[in-house]
């Protein structure tokens, strides 16, 4: 028999059981590093998520610190923390979009309604904290060295070059201070569907801050995987700021080589770059963008 995974010993001391089998967990971005679902002896089975870099074990104990403080029906059930090892329900069987339905994108808006009215757990940090790193490293990047953005060939220099300042100062007037439990990293492979309701995982970028960077975060893949405009569910008066802003995040990096530990992460970007892009065009009121050589 292959040996135990450290991650998956550590599942069974903390559900009490003996494993009997066991699989590594690849994320959409191509992370398999530290999660496992395994089945124990008796019929059990979990998910069990271990930290596999320093980083990644301050990321676990935020998330640790919400699965033990938060209560909805966007929650997966906490079955264990050990302090190091995560122990969550499987949720193997729930839908993991896309496809979307119409029905499940109802289901998320739910859930986000629902968890902006979460009061957030003490000990995490302002969403601000993340925002000054999204506007920095976004538009003002691009401006800075275009051409991995133009590599894309989703604009041509001359509309990249009329659309910036606009693109810019619409990013600086993001408004993220607020109250509110925010995820923070809603996406299609961020969230599940189950018996009509949504389940947020990965909590590792959790904050306080305004709910709507929820759902503006999670409108560009949602285009991107055939759903509709994000106008239609966000209006142009309240998703102008974070479209430029999330179109500065995705458009400065979709054109990056990808990190050898995360091989997929620059095809979801460049998923999400281009609906985005379009999506802060038209609420700033810019002329569509121009492809490269058209």
């Amino acid at each position: 028999m292959k040996s135990k995974p450290e991650p998956v010993a550590r599942g069974e001391v903390a559900l009490g059981g003996v494993a009997t089998s066991w699989s590594a967990v690849s994320s959409r971005i191509g992370n398999d590093r530290g999660r496992w679902l395994f089945r124990l002896a008796d019929g059990r089975s979990a998910f069990v998520k271990a930290p596999y870099h320093d980083d990644s074990a301050e990321w676990l104990r935020r998330e640790a610190l919400v699965y033990q403080s938060v209560a909805g029906s966007f929650m997966p059930r906490l079955l264990a923390w050990d302090g190091e090892v995560l122990v969550l329900e499987d949720l193997s069987q729930a839908a993991w979009p896309p496809p979307w339905s119409s029905d499940g994108i109802a289901a998320v808006q739910v859930a986000l309604d629902e968890l902006a009215r979460v009061t957030p757990p003490p000990g995490l940090p302002p969403l601000e904290n993340l925002a000054a790193d999204l506007i920095d490293s976004g538009w003002p990047a691009v401006r800075d060295d275009p051409q991995l953005f133009l590599s894309l060939g989703l604009c041509s220099p001359a509309w990249l070059d009329a659309a910036l300042p606009d693109l810019e100062a619409a990013a600086a007037s993001a408004e993220f201070g607020g109250e509110a439990l925010v995820h923070a990293d809603i996406r299609s492979d961020n969230l599940c569907l189950r018996d009509g309701q949504a389940l947020f995982v990965d909590w590792n970028w959790a904050s306080v801050g305004n709910p709507l960077f929820d759902l503006a975060a999670w409108l560009p893949s949602l285009a991107g995987e055939g759903g509709p405009p994000p106008e239609q569910l966000l209006p142009d008066s309240e998703g102008a700021a974070f479209a430029a802003v999330l179109a500065g995040f995705f458009c400065a990096r979709a054109g990056r080589p990808a990190p050898p530990e995360l091989p997929k992460l620059r095809v979801l970007q460049r998923l999400q770059a281009e609906p985005v892009l379009m999506w802060a065009a038209r609420v700033l009121g810019l002329p569509p963008p121009e492809r490269r050589g058209g």
